[in-house]
């Protein structure tokens, strides 16, 4: 029992109505959400709690990344006239202390002290394996009806030569360093490796970005060209479409050798962040019939139940969604399941997606592919920031935003935009999605003038006319 529960006595009997596995977003999501219920419910956690957000993922890299913002558009005030201004940092280390002050701050307040205020539920600290009756911690038997599965991820190790064999950075380390290298290579050009790789740069460490395949691959193509310009005008390396041949460590550092190129990429320090796995393999899901899918995550159906009926699982844990807002979600309706007979759809159709770049990367709904895919026949609106009048005025041009919708009957598929506050801006397209709505509904609908969002009404605008011949706020 850890000390945030001290107050609690816990259940004597160890017969819980639920149990919860996974004491980050979602598992604190799902115990709350039955503490509502008037349930006793039983929350296991293996590690610190809170679990990745708040502790090594979200909150970390999100305030230094609007740190080192803080540095960028100081330096960038050449694009006005007149205007001149400077940044630099001082003190890494305080930086890095500033920090992890707010992720402490949150974690205890959002976190340890939200458990005294619920004395149904009882958290244990330990690590679970599923049972026929519940589950066992360090070798204790702890019963419930129905058990709800959030452990959530883990980094994968691409398969590389020579990476097993060598000390390199995951997410969680590079956060905590203390002394800014001269260099850093960043293999994986996902989300957070886009993320991180632009904060560093903005730090003044020398960045190279390589990847398989393009940056931010589940975007749509002209939304990675766009962020890939924005990388190389800020001096960042961006090598894709490559294939890794083996990377060893010296003296000097890290030196990557490529098999379709002749060039080899050092730096002094190395990231490596190619993705995340379900974390399953503890569970003991076998014994149980618990079926993985292909990504080795839980099988859940619509109502997130797991191939044996009394387990659910909820968010990285399944393979999909790996989103926090997404686990919070999909725990409340598991829980509400579990107690109410399976009576609620999770439904993602409308899930948003935000990469907190500089420009912001986001989007809901479907790319043009998909669409494809799934058997639209689709009609696309591409529109350069340039063509906001928002973005004309700050002198921040960069960007795009892509709309998907149904040619047959004009319903928006999806939206997609690189710009400014980008993860602002796509609420009102999940909105939109949301409610069915036709890209000339959206055109028609009024908005602010000289505000970012209202780039997805000039986008909408571009199915049917060209907005370069409308005076402003004509549409």
């Amino acid at each position: 029992m850890s000390d945030c529960c001290a107050k609690q006595s816990g259940n004597p009997s160890n017969q819980y109505d639920l149990i919860v596995v996974g004491a980050g977003s979602g598992g604190f999501s799902a115990a709350i959400t039955a503490a509502e219920w008037g349930k006793n419910v039983l929350l296991v956690g293996d590690g610190t709690i809170g679990g990745t957000c708040v502790n090594v993922g979200c909150v970390p890299s999100k305030t230094l990344i609007r740190a080192m913002e803080t540095v960028h558009t100081a330096l960038d005030t050449k694009r006005f006239d007149g205007i001149s201004s400077h940044a630099k940092i001082v003190d890494w280390q305080v930086v890095i202390k500033q920090k992890q002050q707010l992720v402490d701050s949150l974690r205890q307040a959002k976190y340890s002290d939200i458990l005294p205020q619920y004395p149904n539920i009882t958290y244990l600290e330990g690590r679970a394996t599923l049972s026929q009756t519940g589950v066992a911690v360090d070798g204790k038997s702890y019963e419930a009806k129905k058990t709800i599965i959030a452990t959530g991820s883990s980094n994968t190790i691409p398969p590389i030569k020579g990476l097993q064999d060598i000390d390199y950075l995951d997410s969680t380390r590079l956060l905590e360093i203390e002394k800014l290298p001269a260099s850093l290579l960043v293999i994986g050009a996902g989300v957070i490796g886009c993320e991180l790789a632009q904060l560093f740069s903005r730090a003044g460490v020398h960045v190279s970005i390589c990847c398989r395949s393009r940056l931010l691959p589940e975007e749509e193509p002209e939304i990675s060209a766009t962020l890939e310009k924005i990388f190389q005008k800020e001096n960042i390396t961006v090598y894709k479409g490559i294939d890794y041949k083996e990377i060893k460590h010296n003296a000097n550092g890290y030196e990557l050798l490529l098999n379709n190129i002749s060039e080899t990429v050092c730096a002094e320090k190395m990231l490596v962040c190619t993705g995340r796995k379900p974390n399953t393999d503890s569970l003991n899901c076998d014994a149980v019939g618990v079926k993985l899918n292909r990504k080795g995550g839980i099988e859940v159906n619509q109502y997130l139940v797991s191939s044996n009926p009394n387990v659910y699982a909820v968010g990285d844990v399944t393979g999909r969604d790996m989103f926090v807002y997404m686990a919070a979600y999909g725990a409340k309706l598991a829980v509400n399941n579990a107690l109410d007979d399976n009576t609620m759809n999770y439904d993602a159709s409308a899930m948003p997606s935000v990469t907190f770049t500089d420009p912001q990367v986001a989007h809901v709904g479907m790319t043009e592919q998909q669409a494809q895919q799934a058997g639209f026949e689709t009609k696309v609106s591409v529109l350069p920031v340039s063509q906001i009048p928002r973005a004309i005025a700050a002198r921040n041009t960069d960007g795009v935003i892509k709309l998907v919708a149904d040619k047959k009957t004009d319903t928006l598929l999806g939206a997609h935009i690189c710009a400014t506050e980008a993860g602002d801006s796509i609420q009102t397209a999940v909105l939109a999605i949301k409610n069915k709505m036709t890209s000339r509904d959206l055109g028609n609908t009024i908005f602010p003038y000289l505000t970012m969002v209202e780039g997805l009404k000039l986008a909408a605008q571009t199915f049917d006319k060209d907005i370069s011949k409308l005076s402003c706020c004509a549409g």
